[in-house]
């Protein structure tokens, strides 16, 4: 079945150009515009023939998101800050997603297994807004990173946090062993996958300095390693996210040619911006055809749960750190907390719960509720809860064009 009408992909980039266009004229979230524009197209109906699914998230969008985001971090920032983003995606993710998954089973009466699912998808953070305004200024570097790394490394765990729920939900993987094992063979089984055919394919890379197989070199990486490792059921988020590091810092050292680099970065850019203008037209539409009355009060229930769980993910993690050289500043923690936007990987999750789940109804609608609180409220108030906190330095913006 066919889920994507082709013929509409101009129209799409048409209209995400004009977004581009219009939002960076006015200093709007990018995000937002899309997010509109799908709305308006929906309630025109315009474009009726396509959807956001599972599969083409999963396939076709989230590989480019996760490998262009991963090519941008260097290593050595990255692992001294390793500490502190791994509790951050560990015990953060976790308090994150019980606290959802309490607040909707004993608030709205969801059973543990739906609220559960949705407590774990709601834990997946997707800054795309956030970063595309951190670079159009001078933010610390700092902050940069721990925003960028934090969302890729916690889609992965939330993914595979996931993964392991419908197993239980399919009657697999008993007791907790089996499931604490499961769980580390996916995280760990996908950043190996990632790591490995990344680097075969930069040995085979290093024998040219065509810019051209360069880059379907590291489009192969991008793909087959989230494709080879959702194959053995291993976590394609972690296995893209190591393809884009491996590519991103060992790469750049001789195996990529320095012609070669400037276009495979402008490749990505590109290739982020067509991915992300799709997600947002298609949440936007999609968000038009959904009817969130009956839902309402569980929307606004979990739109206050998902900023409560996101505050027990960054404030109390923070506070372990306060005396080591990791503290984070309190600017920092804030921003870290307004800025965990919900966005694609958690509505793909929504659409990927099985049938056998009594709230899935529910939770695909309250998910597209949730999310569109983040983008309209939380992205496009975010620049100024930065000038607030004196971590946008008028005098050190960049042009936007």
């Amino acid at each position: 079945m066919q889920e994507f009408d082709f013929a509409l992909a101009g129209l799409l980039l048409f209209v995400a150009s004009l977004v581009a266009m219009i939002t960076r004229r006015l200093k709007l979230p990018y995000s937002a515009g899309l997010v509109a524009a799908g709305i308006l197209l929906a309630l025109l109906n315009v474009g009726t023939g396509f959807a956001l699914t599972p599969r083409l998230v999963f396939t076709f969008l989230l590989p480019p998101l996760i490998f262009e985001a991963a090519i941008q971090i260097p290593w050595r920032p990255f692992r001294r800050e390793l500490p502190l983003l791994l509790v951050l995606v560990t015990i953060g993710v976790a308090l994150a997603a019980a606290i959802i998954a309490a607040g909707m089973h004993w608030l709205i009466g969801w059973s543990w297994l739906g609220a559960a699912f949705f407590g774990v998808l709601m834990a997946a953070t997707d800054p795309v807004s956030v970063i595309a305004l951190f670079r159009t200024m001078r933010v610390e570097e700092r902050l940069h990173l721990l925003v960028e790394a934090e969302s890729l490394l916690n889609d992965g765990v939330a993914a595979v946090a996931f993964a392991m729920l419908l197993l239980i939900a399919g009657g697999g993987a008993p007791d907790a062993a089996a499931i604490g094992g499961r769980l580390l063979l996916s995280a760990f089984g996908g950043l190996a996958c990632g790591a490995g055919v990344a680097g075969l394919l930069l040995l085979i890379a290093g024998r040219t300095e065509d810019r051209l197989v360069e880059i379907t070199f590291t489009t192969i990486a991008a793909f087959g390693s989230f494709l080879l490792a959702e194959h053995f059921h291993l976590s394609g988020v972690l296995a893209a996210l190591a393809a884009g590091m491996v590519v991103g810092n060992v790469g750049w050292m001789g195996s990529i040619s320095n012609e070669g680099r400037g276009a495979v970065l402008s490749f990505w850019e590109y290739a982020a911006f067509l991915a992300n203008s799709i997600v947002f037209i298609l949440i936007g539409a999609q968000v038009a055809r959904i009817s969130l009355w009956p839902v309402l009060e569980a929307a606004l229930v979990a739109i206050v749960l998902a900023m409560a769980g996101r505050a027990a993910t960054v404030y109390p993690v923070s506070a372990l750190f306060r005396r080591s050289r990791l503290a984070l500043p309190s600017g920092h923690q804030h921003v870290l907390w307004w800025g965990g936007l919900r966005g694609a990987l958690a509505l793909a999750l929504a659409l990927a719960l099985p049938a056998t789940v009594m709230e899935r109804g529910a939770i695909i609608a309250v998910t597209f509720a949730v999310v569109a609180f983040s983008v309209f409220v939380q992205g496009l108030t975010m620049e100024a809860v930065v000038r607030r906190l004196g971590l946008f330095r008028e005098e050190e913006e960049v042009s936007i064009g």
